[in-house]
């Protein structure tokens, strides 16, 4: 069954004010992701990927096109509408010390959800116990949750986001080139976390990378991307 439907998805920006000239960063991108999978969509720098990536969470306009999610076309929903659906999907990031508050605890980030409500009413004690046992899913230690952003490393910190986004229990991932900014040596860990994530919680995920053999070994199809357009859609697996 499928989670995203994609259909002929545009995005024009446009430039100068009497001769305006228009930039197509997607042009035309028509795919489907099935509930469980994960969709690779790989490109260079400037290809677009990313923009995609943002328009299928709504954080930017589409120009014209279609987005279906869960059999629901939200290019129409509002945006009090869309803020019901936005805990159903989420986005990391390439630096995860720009998705975390940096007056916040870590603690306190994961814990946020909860003190929000998302999942009805949790006691202080209760929260304590799921921020804690989604520090240890995520291979943190206790003693983290007491730190800010700035005293953990940059893989700890997308540790810290992935536990945040559990908390928030999504079904659908956009992975924005997740290990980008992250030293060579923990890259490999964090790639390993989020495919054993996505497989203990059911999610459904669009990774997006420039680098294709990190997508060929996460995705299970692969979306060539080109100025804008998709090129080719193909099995991840070698034949």
């Amino acid at each position: 069954m499928r989670l995203i439907d994609v259909q002929d998805l545009k995005k024009h920006y446009s430039s100068g004010m009497i001769n305006k000239q228009y930039t197509r960063a997607v042009d035309g991108v028509s795919f489907f992701i099935e509930k469980g999978e994960t969709l690779g969509l790989v490109g260079e720098s400037g290809c677009g990927k990313t923009t995609v990536g943002r328009l299928l969470l709504r954080l930017i306009e589409p120009t014209s096109g279609k987005i279906f999610f869960d059999g629901v076309d939200i290019t129409g929903l509002s945006r009090k509408e869309m803020r019901k659906l936005r805990p159903r999907m989420q986005m990391i990031f390439q630096d995860p010390e720009s998705s975390l508050n940096p007056k916040m605890r870590i603690g306190e980030s994961i814990a946020e959800p909860f003190r929000l409500g998302l999942h009805g009413r949790m006691g202080k004690a209760e929260i304590k116990e799921r921020v804690l046992e989604l520090v240890n899913i995520v291979g943190l230690n206790p003693e983290h949750v007491n730190r800010f952003p700035y005293q953990l490393s940059g893989g700890q910190n997308q540790r810290v986001v992935l536990a945040r986004i559990l908390a928030i229990n999504p079904e659908f991932i956009v992975a924005d080139e997740p290990t980008a900014s992250l030293d060579i040596s923990v890259q490999a860990q964090i790639l390993r976390l989020i495919m054993d994530l996505k497989k203990d919680f059911g999610l459904t995920m669009l990774f997006i990378s420039h680098d294709l053999e990190v997508v060929r070994h996460m995705s299970d199809r692969i979306a060539m991307m080109d100025r804008g357009k998709i090129q080719r859609i193909e099995s991840a697996r070698r034949a």
